[in-house]
This record gives structure tokens, sequence and C-alpha cells, in this order.
């Protein structure tokens, strides 16, 4: 039997762990199914993590490291290279490993952190055949990163994520050339930083509203033809180009990792594809928290710890018979804002709303709505997708609200 039990051992489920430890809770096992923690943290070796958190500059790795030294110290259990089958809805996790076989844990509460995974070739339906030389761009960066091998000298990279953009600017640092990037949609899904720092300041070009629509070679990728694509992401004959090249690198969305909470019967967002959430990460069952990339992507690993510490503050409460329940208001949003996390109030206390907005919008204002009257407005040059936004709403402006809604004025 266990207090807590964190299913992941990435940033979000060390960030936990230490934030539920801090607030009594001692009982607590990390599952992890690598043979280290850190998660992907570790093939992460470029800096830039931690402006946030720790108010310097550090590398994937570094960042890693100020997070497992204070499981260390803390003594907080970990079980590595452990792989989680099951859990249910009575909180009793199934899990296997080389030592102790397929073996059952009860817990009090569970964290899920399990992260997220990267969306495959085989979600695309590119024509063309299936040669050696195609990886997604975490792939790529785990080879180059962590075990030494390039996976190719002339590259083409299809979706403009964060992942595309840094192996963009790293393959190019270990003498690759890579040729373009193609983005599907007419605005960069990475943030505006990186376009910058890992395209523009490497004369990489950007291709915008452009696709891969085939993929030649047999044995080997020997080249791709990409075009220009109209409004309804068609591609248009006449702007095909072929591009000689041996590699091609995946940039095209991340899926949260939820088989498990399937399994525990928890109700999942249709757009997020993570778990439906309060304000303190508890998903629809209870005594069950989700934070960090299982829950919704995020943009920086420093959100991720802020959000994880949210539901490990929150799951000590939840064992201590503390955590407060006396609402429930929905929050909707308009379409201009795709989703929202969290996606339900169910406490009375002040709440920060994280969105992504499904558009590019310029000189906007972000309304947040309470049965139907405003009660927040706030003015935004500029909102992109590939950023998530947040708002503050104080517990005074929730009085006796029964749903809110976050909309855009364009």
């Amino acid at each position: 039997m266990k207090d807590l039990v964190i299913i992941g051992g990435g940033p979000a489920g060390m960030s936990a762990a230490v934030a539920a430890y801090k607030s009594g809770v001692k009982n607590i096992l990390i599952i992890e199914r690598d043979e280290h923690l850190g998660g992907i943290l570790m093939q992460c070796i470029h800096n830039g993590f931690g402006l946030h958190k720790f108010g310097e500059e550090l590398t994937g790795p570094e960042y890693a490291w100020k997070y497992e030294k204070q499981v260390k110290e803390l003594g907080i259990s970990v079980k590595l290279n452990t792989m989680v089958l099951d859990i249910t809805e009575d909180k009793i996790i199934t899990a296997t490993n080389s030592v102790d076989g397929v073996f059952q844990i009860k817990a009090k509460a569970i964290i899920l952190a399990m992260g997220c995974r990267e969306r495959s070739k085989g979600a695309l339906n590119i024509a063309g055949s299936r040669p050696a030389g195609i990886f997604s761009a975490g792939t790529a960066q785990k080879f180059v990163n962590m075990k030494g091998y390039m996976p190719g000298k002339n590259v083409v990279i299809l979706g403009s994520g964060d992942i595309g953009l840094i192996m963009a600017r790293r393959m190019t640092q270990e003498g690759a050339k890579v040729h373009a990037v193609c983005e599907l949609m007419p605005y960069s899904g990475g943030l505006a930083r990186n376009i910058q720092q890992c395209l523009k300041d490497f004369d990489i070009p950007l291709k915008l509203s452009h696709t891969v629509v085939e993929i030649h070679g047999r044995e080997r990728l020997s080249g791709v033809t990409i075009a220009k694509v109209d409004e309804n992401r068609k591609p248009i004959e006449e702007t095909k180009e072929y591009i000689e090249c041996d590699t091609l690198l995946l940039s095209v969305g991340l899926i949260p990792e939820n088989e498990l909470s399937k399994s525990a019967n928890i109700e999942l967002s249709p757009v997020t594809g993570g778990a439906v959430v309060d304000q303190d990460r508890q998903t629809s069952v209870n005594g069950i928290f989700a934070c960090g990339n299982v829950l919704h992507v995020h943009d920086l690993v420093d959100f991720v710890s802020e959000e994880a510490e949210t539901a490990g503050v929150a799951s000590a409460e939840y064992i201590n018979g503390n955590l407060e329940q006396n609402a429930c208001i929905d929050i909707k949003t308009d379409g201009k804002i795709r989703y929202t996390v969290p996606q339900k109030i169910t406490a009375k206390k002040d709440v920060t709303v994280y969105f992504r907005v499904s558009d590019v919008y310029k000189n906007t204002t972000i309304n947040v709505l309470a049965d139907g009257g405003k009660i927040i407005s706030k003015k935004k040059i500029k909102l992109a997708p590939g950023e998530m936004e947040s708002i503050s709403i104080k517990k005074e402006l929730l009085e006796n609200v029964k749903a809110l809604e976050l909309g855009l004025e364009v």
C-alpha cells in the first residue's frame, strides 16, 4: 500500500513527487519505464530550459538533475525499468519489471505523468514506398544527442513544431544540409524564439502552407516531392517541387500517452487528448490527478513543473482529506480558443486558466464571460497556436457562477 504513486519519472513526475513530499506525504513511489529518471529531457542537450523556474539557462539534463537530486535527497522511492500495464478506478496499479515480475500496488492517490509521444508517418498518408531514412524528429534527436549517430546528410523536415525546429539547427551543426522545413498550416507550430534561433540564424527556409506529397526511393530515401497547399490544405499541382534528400524528419504533432487513463475510465478531452481536469488537476476519477504533457502539450518544461506542483500539493490534500470541492463550473470556449486547462472549476479559489488559440490573431481581446456577463478583458497584440497563453481569475469573481466562457474579440 502506498499513499501516492506517480506514473512517469520525467520533469512532471519528479516535480509532483517533491511537491507532495513537502506537503506532508512521505509514502511515495515513482514508477518509470526507462532506465533513468528525467524523461525526454535527457536527450534535449540544447539550452533554454529553466529561465522561468530557476532564473538560469540550463540544458535538458541539467534541468532534470535539479529535480532528480531533490528526489534522492528526500528519499522518495523509485522503480526504474518498470512498465505500468493497468490502473483501475479504485487505484490498483498493475506493473511489471525483470526483478519483481508482474505485481500490483494499491494507492490512496495516483498522479499520471506519462508524457506524450510523437505522431508517426503512418498517420500522414503520404504517397510512396517505405524506404529507410524517415524518422520522427524526437527519434533523430535521440540518435544524434545520446547515441552519436547521424540519421543522414541531406534533410527535409515536415512540420514546424519545436522539436522539428530544434533538430533543423542540430542537424546543421553536425554538418548536414537542411533543405527546408515544410509546414502544412499558414503559421508555424513552434515558439517564435525557436524560429529565429533555429531557422533564421542558420538560413534554413521555412515553407508555410507546404507539405510533402510523395516519398521517393526504395531501399533508402532518395528525395521528396513537396507542394504548396490551398486554403483547404489540398496540394496545388503546379507548385510541386522535387528535393533530393536522404532523410525526412517528421515533426507533425505530439499525442498525450493516455492508454492507462482509458483503463481507469477517466474522461478525456477530444481536443487535447488528455484528461479533463479541474483547477487542482484532478481528473473525473477522484484521487487520480494528471499533469505535464500527458494532460496537454506544453511549450516550456518550466510550466510542466509548475503544473506538476499543483497536482502534487492537491494529491497531498486529497490523501489528508483536505481537498475542497464545493462547486462545479464548466469552462467553455468560443472556437477561436481551442481548449482550456482546467476545463472545470470545483473549488472556490483563485484559478489560472491556460489555453491555446486556433489561429494567429492580432490586436485582439481575451474576454472571460460568467453566465454571459463579461468579468475580465485582456488585450493582446498577437496570439498564435504555438504559444500557450493564460489568464488568472480571482475567486471573488466566481461567486454563484454556473458557467464560464473564454472567447476572443477580434
